[in-house]
């Protein structure tokens, strides 16, 4: 990777500007990283020992709960101990490499998301055959190739900013290494680096997001075909968290990369970072918890067993 870079390291903005906010700041978010972290632990020790679980929905279930852990370790740890000993600098490779990570489990939601609305639209378009489609092969091939889609996806994100020239100022207003803000920084024209990006990054979301469409056009065709009410209850909310967790991801991520650089604004991006990258990876064990009577009744179990 080509870099004729005269800057070797960075100097993170923070969560706010104001210093006076810095310290509340950190709170906050440490409290919501520590739920986060133990929300979607949770998940995957109920998931993992509770035999009733072991279905392709809850399959998919934990390894979102992985990425959204992964997700939300990429970023806050380092932000919350550089707001605490008040040291902001981090190295250009450093920075390489926590933008690597955020991409790869950002896209890797995406594709898990994707994969569950598929898994849903046979459970209920065709559940004659959902036993026999949904094996347990195609549901480890399906995440194997979420992972493998998301390190390309990361990789060609790497390199296409990274093999970009910045000679200052190194100054992220951000609270970590994200695209946006980078790419405000670099010298020198942009625009084939940003199109480039823009045009794979938009590729990538309105291809998962037209096929998560599809699959809940042909849910919704099953469900208003169903003659009893409370079969058409039943056959939505087995899809009503998934749906929540689409709006929440499309919702918040996808606008703070569907911008051309000269739009951005360093307050906007960091608000949409804080949704999508903190409060959605948050939420996500929340939402399928709540109204999900075999999860709660699964976690019931596991804290059960924690001696008081």
């Amino acid at each position: 990777m080509a870099n004729l870079s005269a800057v070797s390291v960075f100097i993170l903005q923070g969560f706010s500007t104001v210093p006076a906010l810095q310290l509340l700041s950190m709170v906050i978010f440490l409290l919501i990283y520590l739920a986060a972290v133990l929300g979607n632990v949770s998940i995957m020790i109920a998931v993992t020992l509770d035999s009733h679980l072991h279905t392709p929905m809850y399959f998919f279930i934990k390894h979102l709960s992985l990425v959204d852990l992964c997700s939300t370790s990429t970023t806050l740890p380092r932000a919350l101990v550089a707001t605490m000993a008040d040291t902001k600098e981090i190295s250009l490779p450093a920075c390489a490499s926590q933008l690597f990570a955020f991409v790869c489990f950002g896209s890797l939601e995406c594709f898990l998301i994707t994969s569950m609305a598929f898994d849903r639209c046979l459970a209920i378009y065709r559940p004659l055959t959902y036993g026999i489609t949904m094996s347990s092969q195609i549901c480890v091939f399906l995440v194997v190739v979420a992972w493998v889609s998301g390190l390309l996806f990361s990789t060609f994100h790497m390199v296409n900013i990274f093999s970009l020239p910045f000679c200052g100022p190194n100054m992220i207003d951000h609270f970590f290494c994200d695209i946006p803000p980078l790419m405000h920084l670099a010298c020198g024209d942009t625009q084939g680096h940003e199109a480039a990006g823009f045009i794979v990054s938009g590729c990538v979301i309105m291809t998962c997001f037209a096929l998560t469409c599809l699959s809940y056009v042909l849910i919704v065709y099953t469900v208003v075909h169903i003659r009893s009410a409370a079969g058409r209850w039943k056959a939505f909310s087995t899809c009503s968290s998934h749906l929540a967790t689409v709006l929440l991801f499309y919702g918040t991520g996808s606008s703070a990369y569907m911008q051309p650089t000269a739009h951005y604004s360093p307050l906007q991006g960091r608000m949409a970072a804080i949704f999508y990258s903190i409060l959605t990876p948050t939420l996500n064990p929340l939402i399928y918890s709540l109204r999900n009577k075999d999860m709660t009744a699964a976690l019931r179990k596991l804290y059960a067993q924690i001696p008081s």
